[in-house]
């Protein structure tokens, strides 16, 4: 595939990342992994309902992307589905607690960035015989 292919096929698809998020990835994967090729009314309102504490963000990543989608690209609401959704990691500060007889052990706090992908899903056209 050429890259004028390739460019043609990202166009096609809206991008929002969310850096910093204050949560590892491993307590995000199963809630992306949840989401991903559902539509994005359906995904808002799962994640309005989760118990999840990073659940927020995640829904203000998407809302970010619906809006880059209706302004930048006059896309119809209706018809975009969370194509990817994925996480990768951030910095990790690293924290020391005291402990017993001098010692201290560490505390680890680290970050994520977030990146959600839509696209528009084509209607299909079913031809009669």
């Amino acid at each position: 595939m050429s890259k004028k292919n390739r460019k043609k096929i990202e166009s096609k698809s809206i991008r929002s990342i969310n850096k910093n998020v204050r949560s590892s990835t491993r307590k995000l994967k199963p809630i992306l992994r949840s989401i991903v090729g559902k539509k994005v009314d359906k995904a808002i309102r799962d994640l309005t309902f989760s118990d999840k504490r990073i659940s927020k963000d995640i829904k203000k990543t998407i809302s970010s992307a619906v809006s880059n989608a209706e302004n930048n690209f006059q896309y119809n609401i209706d018809n975009l589905f969370i194509k990817e959704a994925y996480c990768g990691k951030q910095i990790v500060m690293k924290r020391f607690r005291p402990r017993a007889k001098g010692r201290a052990s560490p505390i680890i706090k680290p970050y994520s960035n977030l990146t959600i992908i839509l696209a528009e899903k084509q209607k299909e056209k079913v031809e009669k015989r």
